[in-house]
């Protein structure tokens, strides 16, 4: 005669091959999966770095530009990395005088395919705490406004992207105005 005990051994049998090799095959799957996404993540957490690098280094720099006063004489000042910037020309009222801009959806950014011009641009210094030693390139428009020789506006049209990126990483820009 059977009693309970022997009939609960009875009743319990554990997975069958077929079972186990159906659970293998999902968590395999699973596994499989996820291990796609981690490149994919790994690649836009470092673009993301840069465009956020990119953009501390502009709104740095725009900063330093619109504290600048409007009615000094001087063209040009330095910056907190020492580089001099111009502040454009007042003799030309209303002219971008810089980096070439171009309008993209009704937007101005700075063109990084023209050519560097003089004093309307710089290359960061590669910072020894970053694993990239990532540099930037600065470049930037102005356009001022007044009568010729005083100015009562100043716009500042700057950009920033990375040299030499691996990756389609568009440049930040930022577009300011400061007026008395």
């Amino acid at each position: 005669m059977r009693t309970g005990h022997d009939m609960r051994k009875a009743k319990e049998r554990g997975f069958t091959l077929m079972e186990s090799l159906v659970a293998t095959l999902v968590l395999l799957t699973g596994v499989v999966g996820i291990a796609q996404v981690v490149p994919f993540a790994v690649t836009a957490n470092n673009g993301n770095r840069r465009d956020s690098t990119a953009l501390v280094i502009a709104q740095r720099e725009m900063s330093q530009f619109l504290e600048q006063s409007l009615l000094s004489a001087a063209p040009t000042f330095t910056d907190a990395l020492g580089n001099v910037c111009n502040l454009g020309d007042p003799t030309q009222p209303g002219v971008a005088v810089g980096s070439p801009v171009v309008v993209i959806g009704n937007r101005p950014s700075i063109n990084f395919n023209a050519g560097k011009v003089a004093g309307y641009n710089f290359t960061t210094a590669a910072d020894p705490d970053d694993p990239y030693s990532a540099r930037y390139d600065v470049r930037w428009a102005v356009i001022t406004g007044g009568n010729g020789t005083a100015t009562s506006y100043r716009r500042v049209i700057l950009g920033a992207r990375m040299v030499n990126g691996n990756g389609a990483f568009l440049p930040v820009t930022l577009d300011s105005m400061v007026q008395k």
